[in-house]
């Protein structure tokens, strides 16, 4: 059990901070996670790497000349979120591009892939490389589908040494790839970790059995074995691996046994020593294998073997020195401290100038935004409910974290001098949803509010086509990152009817404000007959039946906000008008102001 901290919840940033202090000659921290602290070469591919904290030497780790340029880390076995992701990889950039590599994980590739497309939107060129080695989590033919575990460590390294050797952006991507599909792992547990704060393991594995295919974000395993000698389990590891290898495997092979918390160096090496015969035994030759404690899992009681097969490329990048706080190969000349810009010094330069129309409009933006906190906190503890039919239960307080960040961003941007454009206030609005809700649905609605942020722009005037694209960019950047489609029963089964019933009206020649009130019924009409569906993505697809008659809560919190903001909409137009006619029914009674409107 992990017991060292003042408050849980502060875990993750206070761990990370102490890492930090204890190895300022490799790394620097920066909002989102930690870059290296040394001087990185101009025109050099930045490897940038990350995920959930509860890892170590996973990811921060491995920062440093010859492997990664930065780490974006999230909290306790959950993603950074897109904001921080973006944001390190920024700081990590060399002006060669930057590619991204981390575990097959949901939240992680929406937040990941978030963060990829404003990188790719402001001209740093980013591509992303999955690590996809786990063979129990999914079958030889569905290698896309398998989730990262210790693999990453054969990935990050081989991609990294390419980067510091100066090849561009399509060879470091090239060869992380291959790496990519020529690694297998295979975990066991014998028994669950404990997340801070926890009274509890997140699983645990019944005396004298082990769990075998564990995942590292506290997965049980996929089958239970009575407990195996050390000679049964170097057995069974090997046997499952080399019945996985690719199809032109060779026979030179990395060896990497994986200590995942609380089995110590005395076992691994142990095995590690029967592991290595029955490999050779196998025709193989093992080359400059690890044995240690390389990805974990907090306290979790288990392993992991890892074998990544060779070829002569391969290779000759596997053996390239790489200096790290937490993995050291060969030796590398001494580079100099470099300096990097506070978060005081970004904030500084970014300065916009709204023209009075877009802030006008961002004033209004901050408006909808608190309306559409009003109804996510009169809904929470029904849209908590609808998820845990079939879900975790955390969809409403989900919602309730991200819509408060995001209304307080709104606020402070509108609050600046001169205000702040659309843009600039749904931009903040939404990297403070993606960031302080997590998960699937921050990822999704603070990408959508950033994309309808930009469609909308600083311009000196808008009109009817500007909202309908953002309506546009704000459906788009949720299909596109999510992939979900009509019928698998998420929030896209309200989303895509209500941005064509927008469509249409508006095409028809109705207003926005009508357009938006059509496109808000179809979203209810929608929603609630998601109850007929069976859940075709997410959480909630193992219990498709149990879903069955219950509504999609990602789809009902959509059309509640649809209908909210609608109705809001329409009352700030009525107050308006009203405004309008007394002002004109005032200067009828006055000749002197009916004069001056005459003559303005």
């Amino acid at each position: 059990m992990t017991q060292i901290f003042d408050n849980p919840a502060d875990f993750a940033d206070e761990a990370l901070d102490g890492f930090v202090a204890a190895n300022r000659g490799y790394v620097a921290r920066v909002d989102g996670g930690v870059v290296r602290s040394t001087e990185v070469p101009a025109g050099q591919v930045a490897l940038v790497v990350g995920g959930g904290s509860g890892h170590y030497p996973a990811f921060a780790g491995l920062v440093g000349p010859g492997l990664a340029a930065a780490s974006a880390c999230g909290n306790m076995f959950a993603s950074p979120a897109a904001g921080q992701v973006y944001r390190v990889a920024k700081a990590a950039n060399a002006g060669a591009g930057v590619l991204l590599s981390y575990g097959n994980y949901a939240g992680d590739v929406l937040h990941f892939g978030q963060a990829q497309l404003r990188l790719n939107a402001e001209g740093i060129e980013t591509r992303t490389v999955l690590v996809t080695d786990d063979i129990a989590s999914a079958p030889l033919d569905q290698l896309e589908m398998r989730r990262g575990i210790a693999g990453d460590l054969a990935v990050f390294k081989i991609a990294g040494a390419a980067a510091e050797a100066g090849l561009n952006l399509d060879d470091v991507e090239r060869l992380a790839i291959r790496t990519n599909y020529r690694t297998r792992s295979l975990g066991v547990a014998f028994d669950g970790c404990t997340l801070p704060g926890a009274q509890a393991p997140l699983f645990s594995v019944p005396a004298g059995q082990m769990s075998l295919g564990l995942g590292i974000h506290g997965e049980p395993g996929i089958s239970e074995h009575p407990m195996p000698t050390a000679s049964e389990l170097a057995e069974l590891l090997v046997t499952r691996l080399l019945a996985d290898k690719p199809d032109d495997a060779g026979n030179r092979v990395v060896a990497i046994v994986n200590g995942l918390g609380t089995v110590k160096y005395d076992e691994l090496f142990l095995l590690f020593g029967k592991i290595e015969k029955l490999l050779v035994a196998a025709g193989l030759t093992v080359v400059e294998p690890e044995c240690g404690e390389l990805v974990t899992s907090l306290d979790m009681s288990g392993l992991s073997l890892t074998l990544l097969w060779l070829d002569d490329e391969l290779e000759g990048y596997w053996a390239a020195p790489a200096d790290t706080p937490a993995f050291r190969k060969g030796n590398l000349a001494p580079r100099a401290r470099r300096e990097l810009a506070g978060p005081e010094a970004a904030v500084a330069s970014d300065v916009e100038h709204p023209t009075a129309a877009s802030a006008a409009l961002g004033r209004q933006a901050a408006a909808v935004l608190g309306q559409v906190r009003d109804v996510v906190v009169e809904h929470e503890e029904e849209l908590g409910s609808l998820d845990a039919i079939a879900g975790d239960g955390d969809h409403g307080i989900g919602m309730r974290r991200g819509v408060d960040a995001a209304v307080a961003a709104a606020e402070q941007a509108v609050a600046n001098d001169g205000g702040a454009s659309a843009a600039r206030v749904l931009t903040a609005a939404g990297e403070a949803w993606s960031e302080r809700a997590g998960g699937t649905s921050g990822a999704l609605w603070g990408s959508a509010v950033i994309a309808a942020g930009l469609a909308l722009g600083n311009r000196d005037s808008y009109t009817g086509e500007d909202a309908a694209a953002a309506v546009t960019a704000f459906v788009d950047a949720i299909t596109e990152l999510g992939k979900a489609e009509l019928g698998d029963k998420t929030m896209v089964d309200a989303l895509l009817p209500f941005r064509d019933a927008f469509l249409t009206a508006f095409d028809d020649g109705a207003p926005v404000g009508g357009s938006l009130a059509a496109a808000a019924a179809a979203a209810k009409t929608a929603a609630d007959r998601t109850a007929d569906l069976r859940p075709l993505k997410g959480r909630a697809r193992p219990l498709a039946e149990k879903s069955l008659g219950h509504a999609d809560p990602g789809a009902v919190s959509f059309a509640l906000i649809a209908a909210r903001i609608s109705a809001h909409l329409d009352t700030a137009h009525k107050d308006t008008a009203q405004k309008d006619t007394a002002h004109t029914d005032n200067r009828l009674a006055n000749p002197e102001l009916a004069k001056q409107g005459a003559q303005a």
